[in-house]
């Protein structure tokens, strides 16, 4: 695995590390170095040297540092020599350069190779709202940005692709579309289109607004009632579709399903504690709706991936469901 380190004027660098952590989850092989007033351009070398002398893989190191021409990048560029062929530095450190760093690395065995991908992440993350300030040439390139489907109105019965849209995620997560689904689950996943499945929220414009300006560079968000999910379902327009589905509760889920959705695993993300519930882990808190629910998917043959990011572990869903039947004393 590729080492990283952030290097960055003041804390900057343990700030965004911990920042990342919240949204991607703790990661191996990555180190903060910091420049403090105190400090020299010795410190910020001795730091790096430690931090590649940490990692599991000191010939693949990617050095991401704050600014061009600062101390932490003259250091990292020192520091670099004789490893050109297999180091890189990147310049212009932020969030969703980070965290498009963590989630690449799972399929990319060379600094090189990160360091390009990383830095189109970077410039992506830097968007204006309202969009009318964004400057012409970037809306028109986002105007440009294709989703792998057709522009305009296709007639119905019109198949693209193999007509069958497909699932990369379906999440449950009461907070729907949020930074570690934008980020994390995003990169990790590719969608073309991110698809909020509630009854609820799309009759709420506000929250659909909220949503639809919150999608990440390059992806849709769009807000559909249950009912129009199964018209989507089985809409041959939608071949080219890449869709990361968001339920905010498992009964929403559920009814899609039944209805025709073809999901054949759930991600269960997090559930929020409100009166009748039990929390069973940090994230989760189940009523008895939420258990009969759960167990009624499972007969279904839907299988479960209790994962709130990408990095963690799995936890075991038929624990989880035992435990809030005790507790519940069901």
């Amino acid at each position: 695995m590729v080492g990283i380190i952030l290097a960055t004027h003041g804390n900057f660098a343990t700030g965004i590390l911990q920042s990342a952590s919240m949204i991607f989850g703790e990661q191996p092989n990555v180190a903060a170095v910091t420049l403090q007033p105190s400090e020299g351009p010795d410190d910020v070398r001795r730091k790096m040297e430690e931090a590649v002398a940490s990692f599991e893989d000191p010939e693949q190191v990617l050095i991401l540092v704050d600014l061009w021409g600062g101390t932490p990048f003259n250091q990292s560029n020192g520091l670099i020599a004789g490893h050109e062929d297999k180091w890189a530095i990147v310049a212009g450190l932020n969030l969703p350069m980070l965290i498009d760093a963590y989630a690449s690395r799972m399929m990319m065995d060379t600094a090189h190779e990160l360091a390009v991908q990383i830095s189109g992440s970077a410039k992506e993350g830097v968007r204006i709202y309202p969009e009318s300030l964004e400057p012409k040439e970037e809306k028109k390139a986002a105007a440009a940005a294709s989703d792998g489907q057709p522009t305009g109105a296709l007639p119905e019965g019109t198949v693209v692709g193999d007509g069958k849209i497909k699932y990369v995620l379906a999440r449950i997560d009461s907070r729907l579309l949020h930074g570690q689904v934008a980020t994390a689950w995003t990169k990790t996943t590719n969608p073309n289109r991110i698809i909020v499945v509630s009854d609820g929220v799309a009759h709420d414009n506000l929250r659909k607004s909220m949503i639809t300006e919150a999608a990440p560079p390059g992806v849709k968000a769009n807000v559909v009632p249950i009912g129009k999910m199964i018209q989507v379902a089985k809409d041959p327009r939608f071949g080219n579709t890449k869709a990361l589905l968001l339920f905010e509760t498992p009964q929403d889920a559920l009814a899609a399903i039944k209805g025709g959705v073809d999901i054949k695993e759930l991600n269960i993300g997090s559930m929020a504690h409100s009166v009748g519930k039990v929390a069973v882990s940090k994230v989760l808190s189940l009523g008895k709706e939420d258990v009969e629910t759960f167990e009624e998917l499972k007969k279904l043959g839907i299988t479960f991936d209790v994962r709130k990011v990408p990095s963690d572990s799995k936890d075991n869903m038929d624990a989880i469901i035992e435990k809030a039947k005790a507790e519940l004393g069901c």
